[in-house]
């Protein structure tokens, strides 16, 4: 990483991080012990939402790890932790309805993730080369490479923008069909949405670093073009 005074503009964004991340793991790790009353498990709780919204053609798989559950378009599948997917907890079930939330997103064309897929490409290229492009663009005076490097991180600034109405709505379908599935009571419907709202201030975290990326490339081009 490129260091200079302006650096310090990251630190609020850093120390969001780690408490988003220090949120979402105790927050899951605490419902992880309460048993929910139907005993479903969370590869039970994702099984039966997909099937109810016509999704019998995604799989679910079993992949290891904690916190590491998602759903691949690609193969059509959605993957759940050990902690998961055969766990009948509060959390496993609230983690699980999410990741088919995704698949339901995906199956009914949801706009917001249709967006995001078509951004990826550029993504992955600008949030590697982006920062390079305008240091040295700044180095050899070249405003062009400093034009593209900033539009480039402009792209992941953009997919992070996108990715959080993507993640709110996933977790806001997963409480509703929780509820009219009547698979969680009212209490443990509460505890879920707790497990789900930590989740996504990790995201929240994301697009606020990223955010603050941007507001730092664009201070280091300006400064050092006077």
């Amino acid at each position: 990483m490129y260091w200079d005074s302006t650096i310090i503009i990251l630190i609020p964004a850093i120390i969001f991080s780690l408490v988003a991340q220090l949120m979402v793991k105790s927050t899951f790790s605490k419902y992880s012990k309460e048993k929910n009353s139907r005993g479903l498990t969370g590869a039970d709780a994702a099984r039966e939402i997909l099937d109810r919204n016509g999704l019998t053609n995604v799989r679910i798989e079993r992949i290891s790890g904690s916190l590491t559950d998602h759903y691949d378009p690609r193969a059509n599948v959605i993957r759940l932790s050990d902690d998961v997917y055969g766990s009948a907890t509060v959390a496993a079930v609230g983690v699980a309805a999410h990741e088919a939330g995704h698949a339901v997103q995906y199956a009914t064309g949801y706009a917001p993730i249709k967006m995001r897929n078509a951004i990826i490409p550029i993504t992955q290229f600008g949030s590697s080369l982006s920062t390079p492009l305008v240091l040295l663009g700044l180095v050899f005076s070249w405003d062009f490479l400093i034009t593209v490097g900033i539009l480039l991180f402009c792209a992941v600034v953009l997919f992070q923008a996108v990715t959080l109405p993507v993640e709110f709505d996933a977790s806001g379908r997963a409480i509703r069909s929780l509820r009219s599935s009547h698979f969680l009571e009212d209490d443990e419907l509460r505890d879920a949405k707790k497990v789900l709202t930590a989740a996504a201030m990790t995201y929240v975290a994301a697009m606020i670093t990223a955010f603050l990326s941007l507001v730092r490339l664009l201070l280091i081009s300006g400064r050092r073009r006077r």
